[in-house]
Formats: C-alpha cells, structure tokens, sequence
C-alpha cells in the first residue's frame, strides 16, 4: 500500500504539432492522477515550444495509480480545445526512487509521437506508508 504526496513538476514541452494554422497555438495540460485532475496555466501563444514551470500536488491513497495522464490541449477561444497528444508516465519509479529529476517523456497522438514534455515527479510517503507491520504481535518497524 502507497500511501502520500505526488509533486509533480511540468516543465516544458518541445516539437509539438502546432494545430492552429494562422497563430501559434495555446497549450496548456491536464494532469490525471486516477480521479484527480488538475490543469497548467495556458501558455499563450507559446506554439510547439511551451514552458511551464507549474507544480502539481496530488494525494496517493490505496489504490495506487500505475501511471499519471498527462494531456496536452490547445486553447481556442471561438472552437472546442484541439487534443495535442499525451503521455502516460508509469509512476513506480518514483515510488522507489522517492525523486526522479526532470526527464523528457515521448507525446503520443493515435499511437504517433508527436513531441516531448519535461517533467520532474516528487513523492512523500506519509507516516502510514513509512512504517509497515511485521505482523500483529510486533508491531510497527520504520522502513530505512
């Protein structure tokens, strides 16, 4: 059981596929963490070179997510949103590792790649996930 704080760093992005024809597109993301969704400020008329610099906190509970979502849209004023491409980052890793440095991740449209985004993933166990049992007569041992 995984238990605590996933930070999530959204850096940048780069060689998007701009889908606006006259201007350069407005991206901005949507980062799923199984039912918890947040979004990046819009980065106006940043095109297929987009920075960043958000952080994103989302909670760990039980059923631990195999993955975080992260979708990138572009904003349109007078349309619906245009879909970019997303990337599903496998998040176990930092559940070892306890801190991955920024890396680039492949953006996927139908299969497709179709540029790269920065990220950065932070988690914190809380108390319950740095202790476990050994079993019901010993109690409580801290993981070191």
């Amino acid at each position: 059981m995984v238990h605590g704080k996933l930070e999530v760093l959204l850096v940048c992005a780069k060689g998007l596929e701009d889908t606006d024809v006259l201007n350069d597109m407005d991206p901005y993301v949507i980062l799923t963490c199984r039912t918890q969704e947040q979004k990046s400020s819009v980065a106006k008329g940043a095109g297929s070179e987009p920075e960043w610099n958000e952080t994103f906190v989302f909670t760990v509970s039980d059923d631990v997510p195999a993955e975080l979502n992260v979708k990138i849209m572009d904003s349109d004023a007078f349309s619906a949103d245009d879909f970019v491409g997303e990337a599903n980052i496998p998040l176990e890793p930092v559940f070892l590792e306890g801190s991955l440095h920024p890396a680039v991740y492949r953006v996927v449209k139908a299969e497709e790649y179709c540029g790269e985004i920065k990220l950065a993933l932070t988690f914190t166990p809380s108390e319950e996930t740095r202790r476990r049992p050994i079993n019901d007569d010993e109690g409580y041992i801290a993981c070191e």
